[in-house]
Order: C-alpha cells, then sequence, then structure tokens
C-alpha cells in the first residue's frame, strides 16, 4: 500500500463536502508532476485529505476506490489527441478527531523532508509510510 497527500481549499471543497458525497472524483489537477502522483495512485492506497489556504490542516483519510482514468473536466485538445489529464475516485475513511497543523507538522523534525514542506505548492504528493504513521497517531489522539 502506498501513502498520499491531496490539496483542498476548504471554501471550495472541504472534507465536510467529501464526507457529505460519500465519495468524489479528484479532478482538475494541471500540474504534471500532482498529474502523475494521481496516475500512481493504486486501489486501496491510503490519502491524507489536507485543508490549506485557511488554518492549513490535515483533517483526515480517504481511500483510493478507482485507479487514473482521463479527467472528464479537461479541455478537449484542439488537435485531437487526448489530455494528459487523469483523475482518480477517493472515498472518505477516516476523520482525525484533531485536525494535524501544517505548524505541528513543521515543528516535527522526522517530518522535515516531507512533500508538504519540501514542495508547499504541490497539490497531490507521495507521503512516507513513518510520515503517514506520525500524522495518523496525531489526527487520531483525543483532546484533553
Amino acid at each position: 500500500m502506498n501513502y498520499w497527500l491531496v490539496k483542498t481549499e476548504p471554501e471550495k471543497y472541504g472534507w465536510s463536502h467529501f464526507t457529505a458525497q460519500g465519495r468524489a472524483i479528484w479532478d482538475g489537477v494541471r500540474n504534471y508532476q500532482a498529474r502523475n502522483n494521481l496516475a500512481a495512485m493504486k486501489l486501496g492506497d491510503q490519502v491524507l485529505f489536507y485543508h490549506s489556504v485557511s488554518n492549513p490542516a490535515v483533517v483526515g483519510v480517504g481511500t483510493v476506490t478507482r485507479e487514473a482514468y482521463p479527467d472528464p473536466t479537461a479541455p478537449v485538445e484542439a488537435n485531437g489527441k487526448p489530455t494528459p489529464w487523469c483523475v482518480v475516485e477517493l472515498e472518505p475513511a477516516l476523520a482525525f478527531s484533531q485536525p494535524v497543523s501544517l505548524a505541528q507538522i513543521k515543528a516535527e523534525p522526522m517530518l522535515a523532508n516531507m512533500g508538504l514542506i519540501k514542495q508547499s505548492r504541490l497539490s497531490v504528493m507521495p507521503v512516507k509510510s513513518d510520515e503517514y504513521d506520525q500524522i495518523l497517531q496525531w489526527g487520531m489522539k483525543f483532546k484533553v
């Protein structure tokens, strides 16, 4: 199993939207590196759901329920070639009992090389298993 992180602006499409729908097509990605990461996702992979911009934090976990296929929202290319963009389908798996803030992630030395820190503008990125485990542990702790 592989681990990933996807970013979204909560005002546009947040965890509450995701859980209300019960399944999402992760579309609209127009960065080649992020697209390659979507294409590498496999059925059952776990995905950290990250709210960006306002109160940046990981708020839950989703599961890949359908592997990459052509993005239906991508503009049709004038030359008739297939679009290079793809999507995956995700389902909510686990809501965190407390968000794991970007500040908390940045303060942890073992996460210093995480893509979220090193490539802060990338919207879809791989996550190492130890990084995933640490964030999951924090997210599942109950507030005292």
